[in-house]
């Protein structure tokens, strides 16, 4: 029986097998993988290519896997390469290799190299038709496949996982999860049709856009809040403006545009991240010591932070809201406050020095000034989904 569908021969079935090799399907992964590896050193650079090749069948698998059910399951692709008996092959073939890889990882690392890469087959083979079926599946699964080449790549080379590599795959699978909320948009109509549970299909697509744009911008805020703190080299910071103005030019685009766009704009800012990890761009960039300040340090961050809180709340005609439900909470946060402070949960050496009612009276603002901003940023979020 033929193993490809067009063409008969060994030319025509070697043509049908390697036509399952999509790079732009493949390369976020595994450029997750060779990322991994940069962040931990590379020292190990035969280990590194063993990951990136345990990763590509693992990708192998997801495509064809993919093609056979789409096409001769479903009958929603228009056509395909292989033949189903081409198919099956091809899933052996990648799947014995695979774990032949695993195998090895496991005799070169440790047994926990294989773990982190076996994540990555189980979503190639339950994507479909198990998977891909409800929100959850159909969104994670490509980006959680992602941050655990991630994590298996670092881990090959360090044996060891950091706080700065579970960050970054968190990153990327928030991020990655917005793109592929986007993605799934384009076949709205026919997931509709089927019954297929995608977050366009669920939510409705202006408000799957909106859940993808946050998603977005919630990894990369992480990503500007993670280097502030060094908890990432300080020059990823670096990688997400070229994103964010990509992705403000996706937002006015169709589903099918939009999804190439931030696409693109994913292999940019994994490109950066790598730049920023090897070369440490901003490494010796220090954040600026308002302890200066002395005694009215905590008091001026409360200035700042309370002018951007009233800026908000007025802006978004949300006054009233903001007084009365720092009103209502006032009488608890100041015995919370009171408490904590009598009885030496922390204590606050940059400040004035006034008491008032028995707490700093920083305190006091604090407690105004916390409400005011959570008030402020979800009645702009609100007019921004109207």
């Amino acid at each position: 029986m033929a193993i490809a569908r067009h063409g008969t021969g060994p030319r025509a079935a070697v043509g049908a097998v390697a036509s399952q090799v999509h790079p732009v399907f493949m390369a976020p992964p595994l450029a997750a993988s060779g990322f991994g590896a940069v962040l931990g050193g590379f020292p190990h650079p035969r280990l590194a290519l063993l990951h990136l090749a345990v990763a590509f069948c693992a990708l192998y698998t997801a495509h064809v896997k993919d093609g056979l059910v789409d096409f001769h399951h479903r009958g929603e692709d228009d056509d395909h390469p292989l033949t189903r008996r081409g198919c099956h092959l091809a899933l052996a073939g990648s799947t014995t290799l695979f774990f032949a890889g695993c195998v090895a990882l496991s005799l070169l690392v440790d047994p926990v190299a294989a773990l982190l890469a076996l994540p990555g087959w189980l979503v190639a083979v339950l994507h479909a038709p198990q998977l891909d079926t409800n929100p959850f599946g159909a969104t994670l699964g490509y980006p959680t496949g992602i941050g655990f080449a991630l994590l298996g790549g670092y881990y090959v080379q360090t044996r060891t996982l950091s706080t700065t590599v579970l960050a970054f795959a968190v990153v990327f699978v928030v991020v990655l999860a917005g793109i592929k909320v986007v993605d799934d948009a384009t076949d709205y109509d026919y997931d509709r049709s089927v019954d297929k549970r995608t977050v366009a299909v669920v939510l409705g697509r202006p408000a799957a856009r909106r859940l993808a744009a946050g998603l977005m911008g919630a990894g990369m805020v992480a990503v500007v809040a993670l280097a502030v703190t060094a908890v990432v080299p300080r020059g990823s910071a670096l990688a997400v403006v070229p994103f964010l103005a990509v992705a403000v030019v996706a937002r006015r685009a169709d589903a099918e545009l939009a999804t190439m766009l931030l696409v693109r704009a994913s292999y940019l800012f994994f490109a950066l991240l790598v730049v920023a990890v090897w070369l440490r761009p901003l490494a010796g960039v220090t954040l600026p010591d308002i302890t200066a300040l002395g005694p009215y340090t905590y008091l001026a961050t409360e200035v700042l932070w309370g002018a951007v809180a009233i800026t908000l709340v007025v802006r978004a005609d949300a006054v009233r809201a903001a007084a009365r439900t720092t009103a209502v909470l006032y009488p608890f946060a100041y015995v919370w406050d009171w408490y904590t402070l009598s009885v030496g949960v922390f204590s606050i050496p940059m400040r004035t020095g006034i008491d008032l009612l028995g707490i700093p009276i920083e305190e006091h603002l604090f407690m105004l000034v916390v409400p005011t901003m959570v008030v402020g940023v979800h009645e702009t979020l609100r007019d921004l989904d109207d």
